[in-house]
């Protein structure tokens, strides 16, 4: 079996360690229990976390035990990392459904079974319950606050107002590693690169405390060969969960995305043969267009299976490609009655937030109705319109809707 560092090196995913070759000899020589942790900030993940899902994918694969923390304690405090401001509070409540929702999803892509099953843990378990005079003089006495002030996901805020909360957490964050350490044997914590000087913390508030060596690995972030994230639409955020993103919405995200890019997601979100990616990724001109609908296959298949991936498959045959079914195309079941405007009905679909997005994209020429340009704000849609049972309507040149007629 190869050594999971080479594989994860190989793919693209290490940015920094704390030692690099210590690590690859570590998780050589034997196996390890490791930890990311995922705040609940939202009721579902989203696919920036899926590349830490896949890096936690691969280290099992490699024999090697993950440990998914999901964040019940940390959440009621926000990581400032990456924030231009403060998070808004939660509730415990919410807090607490967000982090079954990720348990429920995590739950899909590692195995809870075998030698080296994954194990799910909260620090609510262990935070929540802390005495904060003996928690600052026990562990608070280890971290340097002038070290910290240095680090990113302070500087960054330090113009726009840093609460004494929000400081906080790289210290609750460290506390984890140690937790997971004396529990589990947690020997690595790995998560994005902006959580560079949080897991760092970690290694060394263990290296303190316990006098032992732990080990701080970071993977790079999901962004596109202009250094942008990805994973974000005109309506927001591409999630895990197909009630917020339809696996058809989130097949197109792949399915679309400029030809610069795919070779590394090919790498990093899908377990493909480099021999494959390589291939697919050296396609010329048009044909890249090959790559890009195995990307979007396959990065489907692993969030929402294979028989939802063949079904947005087919879709996007039927509306770009001719010819195949079109029941597979987002759609909804509407009363049109004696007639629907034009502005109503698109928000009935969930293809506008506002009337006045509405009547902007209509404007700018952006929204067709069963192929043809709508340009009448107050275009009254009625059962003349419909075709087949259905009328078609699409925004701009990839999103399209069907709105079934009763």
């Amino acid at each position: 079996m190869r050594n999971a560092f080479d594989v994860l090196q190989e793919r693209g995913y290490i940015e920094q360690s704390t030692d690099m070759e210590a690590v690859r000899t570590l998780l050589g020589e034997k196996k390890i229990a490791f930890y990311i942790g995922f705040d609940p900030t939202a009721d579902s993940l989203h696919v920036g976390h899926f590349i830490q899902i896949m890096v936690m994918n691969h280290m099992q694969r490699a024999g090697h035990t993950p440990i998914a923390l999901v964040g019940g304690g940390t959440g009621m405090i926000g990581d400032p990392s990456g924030r231009t401001d403060m998070r808004k509070f939660m509730t415990k409540e919410q807090i607490e459904h967000n982090c079954e929702c990720f348990k429920e999803q995590l739950s899909r892509f590692l195995s809870f079974e075998g030698e080296n099953a994954c194990i799910m843990v909260n620090n609510a378990d262990w935070l929540l319950g802390l005495n904060y005079i003996e928690f600052i003089r026990d562990y608070g006495r280890h971290f340097s606050v002038n070290r910290m002030l240095t680090a990113e996901c302070y500087k960054s805020r330090m113009e726009s107002g840093l609460t004494f909360l929000e400081f906080n957490y790289m210290l609750m964050q460290a506390y984890d590693f140690l937790e997971l350490y004396r529990r589990h044997g947690a020997l690595m914590q790995l998560g994005g690169n902006d959580q560079w000087s949080n897991i760092l913390a970690g290694a060394d508030l263990i290296r303190r405390v316990e006098g032992a060596e732990a080990h701080a690995l970071t993977c790079r972030l999901l962004t596109n060969s202009q250094g942008k994230k990805m994973g974000k639409t005109e309506s927001g955020a591409v999630w895990l969960d197909a009630n917020k993103t339809s696996p058809y919405d989130f097949y197109q995200y792949w399915r679309n995305i400029d030809d610069a890019d795919v070779k590394n997601c090919l790498y990093l979100l899908t377990f493909l043969p480099t021999e494959e990616v390589e291939r697919l990724a050296a396609l010329p001109g048009e044909q890249i267009n090959e790559a890009k609908t195995v990307l979007a296959f396959e990065t489907t298949k692993l969030v929402h299976g294979e028989e939802a991936a063949l079904k947005a498959k087919e879709a996007a045959a039927a509306l770009f490609g001719g010819g195949a079914n079109l029941e597979n195309v987002p759609s909804k079941e509407i009363t049109l009655g004696d007639g629907m405007d034009i502005i109503t009905l698109l928000a009935e679909c969930g293809l506008i937030s506002t009337r006045s997005e509405g009547r902007r994209l209509i404007q700018d020429g952006g929204i067709y109705l069963n192929n043809e340009r709508v340009s009448d704000f107050a275009y009254t849609v009625t059962a003349d319109d419909i075709q087949d049972g259905a009328i078609m309507l699409r925004k701009g040149k990839k999103v399209y809707f069907r709105a079934i007629c009763k």
